[in-house]
């Protein structure tokens, strides 16, 4: 995901350091354990009333897994989550993420529902990275603030999204040089319950049972949804750019961009698409990761690679590495950036395919990469 002056560009923005990053310095290529206790920032931002947006709530569902009643009262989720980032052949890095395995207690809450309460984040920056750092610094604090949460969780995570959007436009009108924009996707685990709130193109999959559902949409210009949800807001499309400027959809930022965005809206949208599901014994992991991952990974081959890992190690830091690293043999030409949320506390278990009565030459890996294969070109 990127952010272009020109059609058909492929780079995002310039840094504004002077010296471009080295690539293997611990900030661009790091990892990130479950001890890390996250300090929420204090400063607010009073946000000027011309900034405010009307926020309405999108929701998907994903269908439920047949005998999920069974699981009603017994499952509850043990999350362990880690993730790892590196820089590429990008100059630098624009790729930021977060993870909170007891978000409410880091943010000062207490949590009032029986299991976890985690929050997880990724953001891919475009035109420098100011805008995922200050997404990734306000989002979980405006969701915290909000007297509706737990309880409105999807009306509270729109908002927040909004918010965070709002405020960064003022941010910007008091220094130029934060103008910048970027993608984000937030994941939210409370008791039994996943929510996936997304605008732009990072990708959230729930590994169940080894078939990999897909937890968020990419938001392209190219999708017929969206293209006319642009077209309606008096935005065009041009060689799969919106504007030809973009190639994302929705994005938080990008304000600076003449015809993108206003007080009354504009084409590019910071309104995240709500996904929900209830977590059974048989969701095993999540994974959250930017577009240079997707760009060489389909979702059943991210799930059958990093399922394969955790048997092995059970680590979600290492299987995060493994993905990045994995993407990186792939000729990934962008910022990489992974989080692995496990559910439970031991490795996936082996599957054993059913026996057919006809003889087949495929692995149970290999059909379900087809299946999603041919689901795709339904799509």
């Amino acid at each position: 995901m990127e952010g272009i002056e020109g059609i058909g560009s492929g780079e995002n923005g310039s840094s504004s350091e002077g010296r471009p990053p080295n690539p293997l310095t611990t900030p661009y290529r790091k990892c990130l354990n479950n001890d890390r206790v996250v300090v929420p920032c204090k400063k607010s931002l009073v946000r000027h009333a011309s900034l405010q947006m009307k926020t309405k709530t999108v929701e998907i569902s994903v269908e439920p897994v047949v005998g999920e009643e069974n699981h009603e009262t017994e499952f509850i989720p043990i999350v362990r989550s880690g993730a790892w980032a590196d820089i590429g052949i990008r100059t630098s890095m624009e790729d930021v993420f977060l993870c909170v395995d007891n978000f409410m207690f880091n943010y000062g809450l207490k949590n009032s529902t029986d299991g976890p309460s985690a929050f997880y984040g990724m953001f891919d920056g475009h035109g420098g990275k100011h805008a995922a750092d200050f997404a990734c610094n306000n989002l979980p604090r405006f969701i915290v603030e909000d007297e509706a949460f737990p309880k409105e969780i999807e009306k509270v995570v729109t908002s927040a999204f909004l918010q965070t959007d709002n405020a960064f436009a003022e941010a910007c009108s008091f220094d130029a040089a934060l103008a910048s924009g970027t993608t984000a996707l937030a994941a939210l685990v409370v008791g039994r319950s996943l929510l996936v709130a997304n605008a732009g193109d990072c990708r959230a999959v729930l590994c169940r049972r080894g078939k990999a559902i897909e937890m968020s949409r990419d938001h392209k210009p190219i999708c017929i949804r969206e293209k006319m949800r642009i077209e309606a807001s008096g935005g065009y499309v041009y060689d799969g750019y919106l504007n030809g400027q973009l190639n994302v959809a929705r994005a938080l930022g990008d304000w600076h961009m003449e015809g993108m965005k206003g007080t009354d809206g504009g084409p590019l949208s910071a309104e995240p698409e709500c996904m929900t599901t209830k977590l059974t014994e048989e969701d095993e992991f999540l994974i959250i990761a930017c577009d240079g991952i997707w760009d060489v990974f389909r979702s059943q081959n991210a799930v059958d690679f990093a399922r394969r890992r955790l048997q092995e190690h059970n680590d979600p830091v290492m299987c995060s590495k493994d993905v990045v690293d994995e993407a990186l043999k792939r000729k990934s030409g962008d910022n990489l950036a992974v989080v692995v949320v496990c559910f439970q506390s031991q490795p996936p278990p082996n599957l054993v395919a059913p026996r057919s009565r006809v003889q087949r030459s495929f692995s149970a890996e290999g059909l379900r990469e087809l299946q999603s294969f041919l689901d795709s070109l339904g799509n």
